[in-house]
């Protein structure tokens, strides 16, 4: 996995990415329709927010990974405790559900 030197995105960074990606679509539409002889510089808008979406989903994607191998790394190393950890998160779940039936 390549290192990047930009610190990765937060979910509260990529939520707002997002919703500037959407308010950017919705602005493009709306001059699209008001200039039609505009489509170069629609499609480099498209082009960059698409990269900009792409690079906010690449680092979610590593994150998510960096994640997984950590908590692997974890179990691996202390297989009882995480058995037990589970099982009791278990136990406390059914508990709780057997509750609610009743």
């Amino acid at each position: 996995m390549k290192k990047s030197a930009e610190p990765v995105p937060t979910p509260a960074e990529l939520l707002e990415n997002l919703r500037t990606l959407v308010a950017d679509a919705e602005k493009m539409v709306e001059d699209s329709s008001d200039d039609s002889n505009g489509s170069s510089s629609l499609q480099d808008r498209f082009a960059e927010l698409q990269e900009r979406f792409g690079d906010a989903y690449n680092g979610a994607r590593d994150r998510v990974v960096a994640g997984a191998k950590s908590t692997d790394a974890a179990i691996r190393a202390n297989p009882y405790r995480s058995l037990a950890i589970a099982l009791g998160a278990g136990l406390l779940l059914g508990a709780f559900l057997g509750r609610r039936k009743e």
